[in-house]
């Protein structure tokens, strides 16, 4: 399973890469294994003002349908469309074209794990 340094997890397995003041985030590779094979995302409109933890995107397998929680708070800004048609990226490429939404950082970072802090997390 891969855990990238370069990005910030937490405790219900999204990531996000923060760049400045725009953050991408995705869900991470424990996640996308957990749910199988993913058939449908839904994703957020855009200009959507989110909330840490807020519930911003539904993903589809075909064990569960799950929602997917904004790690941080900020302005919709951009989705992955590409993820209309191939869903299965989230699978095959959670941390590169399997991304789900950018958002422009309005304030709280939320709780975020470094990749070390997360491995020991999902260890217990």
């Amino acid at each position: 399973m891969s855990i990238p340094a370069d990005l910030k997890y937490t405790k219900e397995h999204e990531w996000v890469r923060i760049e400045g003041d725009v953050a991408t985030f995705g869900v991470s590779d424990h996640a996308q294994e957990a749910l199988g094979d993913i058939v449908f995302v839904e994703l957020p409109e855009i200009g959507r003002s989110l909330d840490v933890g807020e519930a911003y995107a539904v993903v589809e397998s075909v064990k569960a349908v799950s929602e997917v929680y904004a790690p941080v708070a900020g302005e919709v800004i951009e989705v992955n469309e590409q993820l209309e048609g191939e869903p299965e990226k989230v699978n095959t490429e959670p941390y590169g074209n399997g991304w789900i939404a950018k958002v422009k950082i309005s304030g709280n970072l939320g709780e975020l794990m470094s990749d070390d802090e997360y491995n020991t997390f999902l260890e217990e």
